[in-house]
């Protein structure tokens, strides 16, 4: 079996609030554009995940956010290893969105997730294990 050769190394922020998830649309100028996902981007030379998703966040959407626990590593087909965190926005805040990166924010359901025709795919395998661990609660 072949393994996948680490190529970077990203973090994913998943903010959960009155059971609707915040997710972004990515923008026209970025690589899968158009498509649904968490926020989240790569890890810079001497950042600590948890730094890379509050200046993630803060890049995106404008918002402070606060790293609450890690939930899940996976490693992307295309190789970049990503840590998906909990994360809770700061009081009082709306998210403005910067439209170098991101079209659209919106709220959705986990059915509406794993349901939405325009999810990214490498989001597919997380929601994927939402929904397991929902039906084992």
């Amino acid at each position: 079996m072949k393994t996948k050769t680490i190529q970077r190394y990203g973090v994913v922020g998943v903010v959960v609030e009155h059971n609707r998830y915040l997710l972004i649309r990515r923008s026209e100028s970025v690589l899968a554009p158009g498509k649904l996902c968490f926020p989240g981007g790569g890890i810079e030379p001497g950042e600590t995940p948890q730094q890379a998703l509050v200046r993630e966040f803060q890049e995106e959407l404008g918002l402070s956010v606060r790293p609450i626990r890690l939930d899940w590593e996976s490693v992307t087909p295309w190789g970049v290893h990503l840590q998906w965190w909990f994360a809770e926005r700061e009081p009082n805040q709306t998210p403005l969105p910067n439209p170098n990166e991101v079209a659209e924010v919106l709220y959705l359901t986990l059915p509406e997730m794993l349901t939405h025709p325009d999810m990214l795919e490498s989001n597919r395998v997380y929601l994927e294990r939402l929904s397991n661990a929902a039906r084992l609660s």
